[in-house]
């Protein structure tokens, strides 16, 4: 690989998407040496990462949190320097589920489990003997139709539908907006997918791969860095989008084009070098005249609905897009709301709460609410709380479209009913996201195999991003850095093959 400072001699780039995905992807192609740019019609870089700051109030209105679960993300933290500017949540074990109306602590082990009154008996009682009592695909199906099974029926042939209701439903709600119905068991939970086929039970599984786990980092180099009990979901200090601020930092503003609409790419090679295969036509808001610039290789990062109004061309013949399938989208509400403390009356520190679909019979219309001021005290006056609570989803797509004072009425309302706050907020902010997430339905596979065929049937392009690979930050960083990987791989597939003709034109 060409290093970085030796000019022209870097191969180009093109990362097509300045969410986190496509910004990841660029720093680690630039930190190996290649020259790229990014593009984005956008006037701002981070996409789903989204922070604001204002009148001593922080919060995010796209994701709030991520985790390190990812090797990628931790590779990412260290090279940034991010470390220091990572905030965990206070009592974030601390998560609530409505039941018949008001929040129920979720138990965080087994003893807890059987005390508490989240579940039946029943229910408790089949979580505790699912090694024995779990059931095989309820699809008398074959094998096609198994793999394209869903959440809820996944779920309940383990755990019975009480759990589906109560535990499965509210967590998919808060973290897809989607429901245990619609979405691929296969494509939304692979790793548990894959534990019961390995197996079976899915409890015995998530034992004896945690055992496994553990026995592999005993026997390798533990982090010393790493303070006790600074794991699981956490955000940085300002919010979620000092993330891609850095990495637009590292990358540089000569890097990034934002406001600039890629309109077309065409794929023309040129004998055995990837040199300057592929151009890209886009307009700026500054240059409505289409611009074009050649580079090496692609990796697009933006969504699908986005991809299919491109135009591509191959060895100069339009290459239709046709076999892209329609991904549906979920809207999603994001309503900010502080209430001075002592209109709180049961004010609950942890994370947040979720609500099941089930509670609408409870007048309850959200989806959940995070407690953003208990998590990160700096986020609001020490006077005030400040919560951030979801409206919409597959739940209620409608809803998701209302008003700011529809939604202020909705979410003072639950909140009331859920934590006794009383009267007005003291702020409101409502947030829209039309596209908050794609969803990952039972026909999902059919996503997959186009997103293959593409990168197939186009050498030098790779697709990344939250369409492939998982909705997560930390599943986006790293579908952005294994794309990352893919094009370097391919590229210096080129250089080998180039030397290797070279060498047997010298030997005759």
């Amino acid at each position: 690989m060409a290093p970085a400072n030796q000019k022209g001699a870097a191969k180009k780039v093109a990362v097509i998407g300045a969410g986190v995905s496509g910004l990841a992807a660029a720093y680690k192609l630039k930190c190996h040496g290649l020259d790229v740019t990014v593009f984005d019609a956008e006037d701002r870089a981070g996409g789903k990462l989204r922070s604001v700051s204002q009148n001593g109030l922080i919060w995010d209105e796209g994701a709030n949190t991520m985790t390190a679960s990812e090797m990628e993300v931790e590779t990412l933290l260290d090279n940034l320097g991010l470390h220091e500017m990572q905030q965990f949540p206070i009592s974030q074990n601390k998560r609530y589920i409505v039941r018949n109306g008001m929040p129920v602590l979720i138990p965080t082990h087994p003893i807890s489990l059987i005390t508490s009154n989240i579940l039946s008996a029943k229910s408790k009682f089949r979580l505790v003997l699912e090694p024995f009592m779990w059931k095989k695909s309820c699809s008398s199906e074959e094998d096609k139709d198994y793999k394209d099974e869903s959440l809820g029926c996944f779920f309940e042939r383990h755990f019975g539908k009480e759990v589906v209701e109560y535990l499965i439903d509210p967590f998919v709600a808060g973290t897809t907006a989607g429901d245990p119905e619609s979405l691929s068991m296969r494509h939304s939970f692979p790793e548990l997918w894959n534990l019961e086929k390995r197996f079976g039970s899915i409890i015995v599984g998530a034992i004896r791969s945690k055992l496994s786990a553990k026995g592999k980092k005993n026997g390798g180099k533990k982090d010393s860095m790493r303070k006790k009990g600074q794991r699981g979901s956490f955000s940085f200090q300002g919010g979620m989008q000092m993330l891609t601020e850095r990495l637009c930092k590292e990358l540089g503003k000569d890097d990034l084009k934002l406001k600039s609409k890629v309109l077309s790419l065409a794929y023309s090679p040129s004998g055995n070098s990837a040199s300057d295969n592929w151009s890209v036509s886009y307009a700026s808001q500054h240059n409505k005249n289409t611009q074009q610039l050649s580079f090496d290789g692609v990796i697009m990062t933006a969504p699908l609905f986005n991809v299919k109004e491109m135009k591509f061309t191959r060895t100069g013949k339009p290459f239709v897009l046709e076999f892209l399938p329609e991904v549906t989208y979920l809207p999603l509400s994001v309503i900010i709301t502080t209430f001075k403390k002592e209109n709180v009356k049961r004010p609950l520190e942890g994370f947040g709460v979720l609500v099941p679909s089930k509670e609408q019979q409870n007048n309850l219309k959200t989806l959940g609410t995070l407690f953003s001021s208990m998590m990160f005290p700096d986020r609001a006056p020490s006077d005030q709380y400040l919560y951030t609570t979801f409206v919409g989803g597959s739940r209620n797509r409608e809803l998701a479209k209302a008003s700011t004072d529809e939604m202020k009425e909705i979410v003072t309302s639950d909140l009331s009913q859920l934590l006794g706050a009383e009267g007005e907020p003291t702020f409101v902010h409502h947030f829209y996201w039309s596209r908050a997430f794609p969803q990952y339905g039972r026909n999902y596979s059919t996503v997959i195999e186009a997103i293959d065929k593409m990168e197939k049937s186009l050498p030098g392009f790779f697709y990344a991003g939250n369409h492939k690979g998982g909705l997560s930050v930390g599943k986006a960083i790293a579908s952005g850095c294994k794309a990352a990987d893919l094009l370097m791989s391919y590229l210096d597939s080129y250089s080998d093959d180039k030397l290797s003709k070279k060498s047997t034109e010298g030997a005759n």
